[in-house]
């Protein structure tokens, strides 16, 4: 009994390890919270429009976030790459990979976001088969497909920041840019200050025009803050932005089929009602935004295994790992003793129709239940990550995903008609057996052979 208390004791961080943890992760939550906030926000705004409006903006949102997951996974490469020169001791370098991540979002960003826009009305005839819906989505997702290069450069320079230990950038940039996101939301949606009542469109026009003024703000930090870093001032070599590249690969591949996986999800789900997409869309907003401090802590512990593996530290690295992991398990219990007995209520702030908020209440508690793994299973996925093992979290989120969540979701939901509840039932134990899978995967240490 005693060797177990001292093992589990150890998977605990210490005084100082949480301090640096927290260090790294706070500005990060407070920069993704304000995110989600700004996503509630839209979804507050929207919802005053009807359930159409909000499963518009749902659908929209989730495919927008899948035409744009591949450009992603660009920022895994940046932080696992500067991270990993930090722990080298190799400061003046830190930002090379940054410039790689920078030119590869144009390189990828611009013909891709032309294709999408082109082929958006027919992804939206197939995700929907509501006439109203679709006229609302479609130009929607347009206007958001648009900000594709700025998400890539913006996402770079997260991953850089982070990795050298100045999430504070971050959080700066990010509260500027969701202010004015939430002013034009305001402006726009509903033609205040003399402009044009644009609607939903108006919602995807504010977020594009926020997201590019962001970029703006952060080459003008980065000047300041990574000019003797390498900012701009050392663009990688062919060969070393194809490295950069195919490390990074992986990580856009996971990106690029979990959101695609978000996106069949709201298929599954819209052939059971438009009221349950509606519900769902809340849902899942609210989902992300509850476990921000734990995405905080797995992009910390990205940060944090490389630079261990770039000091040549491994056990130190395996255990920032553990401690991570352990403190979003006992987040996400905290999470769930809170979320159970108020599920209703803070349902009934975004879903003003009562026979929707109560379709969404019990897959809700149902969340709320299993919050703990899953927060527990994203940093080790993170880990994964810092560690350059980027190909096993790929396919761990892959085969979770596809091959069990989506079919037996389409088989519970539609089509043996148990709707939305039964949705989220195998929803909950896909979140728990990825977890688990994650953390038998970061035991067995074969990511310690990985060299970047």
């Amino acid at each position: 009994m005693t060797a177990a208390a001292t093992r589990l004791h150890r998977l605990f961080p210490d005084k100082g390890r949480r301090k640096l943890i927290w260090s790294i992760a706070l500005p990060i939550t407070g920069g993704m919270m304000s995110q989600n906030i700004l996503n509630l926000v839209d979804i507050g705004m929207v919802g005053r429009l009807g359930d159409t409006a909000l499963a518009a903006t749902g659908i929209g949102s989730f495919s927008s976030y899948m035409a744009i997951s591949f450009i992603i996974g660009l920022s895994a490469g940046v932080q696992a790459l500067a991270a990993r020169r930090l722990g080298e001791g190799r400061t003046s370098e830190t930002a090379i990979p940054l410039n790689g991540g920078l030119v590869l979002a144009l390189m990828i960003g611009i013909p891709l976001c032309v294709i999408l826009i082109l082929f958006t009305p027919l992804a939206f005839s197939f995700l929907t088969d509501d006439p109203a819906v679709r006229e609302l989505g479609t130009p929607y997702l347009q206007v958001r497909i648009a900000s594709m290069m700025a998400v890539g450069m913006n996402f770079s320079f997260r991953g850089y920041w982070s990795a050298i230990h100045m999430t504070g950038v971050y959080l700066r940039t990010l509260l500027i840019m969701h202010a004015i996101n939430i002013f034009l939301n305001w402006v726009l949606i509903f033609g205040n200050l003399g402009a044009p009542e644009l609607g939903v469109f108006g919602a995807g026009l504010a977020t594009t025009i926020s997201l590019y003024i962001g970029t703006a703000l952060y080459f003008f930090f980065a000047i300041r803050h990574a000019s003797d870093k390498g900012f701009l001032h050392g663009i990688p070599s062919r060969s070393t932005l194809w490295q950069q590249f195919m490390l990074s690969l992986p990580s856009s591949l996971q990106q690029l089929f979990f959101s695609a996986g978000l996106v069949t999800l709201v298929w599954i789900v819209g052939r059971i009602g438009t009221a349950e997409v509606a519900a769902i869309n809340v849902l899942m907003t609210f989902h992300i935004t509850a476990i921000l401090p734990a995405f905080g802590i797995a992009l910390a512990a990205t940060t944090l295994v490389g630079n261990a593996l770039g000091r040549g530290d491994k056990a130190d690295a395996a255990m920032w790992g553990w401690n991570c992991s352990a403190l979003t398990f006992i987040y996400g219990l905290a999470m769930s003793l809170l979320l159970i007995p108020l599920a209703y209520p803070i349902l009934g702030i975004f879903l003003s129709n009562p026979e929707t908020r109560q379709l969404a209440h019990l897959p809700m508690v149902l969340w709320a239940l299993m919050i703990s793994f899953d927060t527990m299973g994203m940093v080790l996925m993170n880990a994964l990550i810092g560690a350059g093992d980027t190909r096993r979290s790929m396919w761990i989120s892959l085969i979770w995903q596809w091959v069990f969540f989506l079919p037996l979701a389409f088989l519970v939901g539609p089509t043996l008609g148990y709707g939305l509840l039964g949705v989220w039932i195998v929803n909950g134990i896909y979140r728990v057996g990825q977890a688990l899978n994650c953390a038998q995967q970061w035991r067995s240490r074969k990511w310690a052979k990985i060299k970047i």
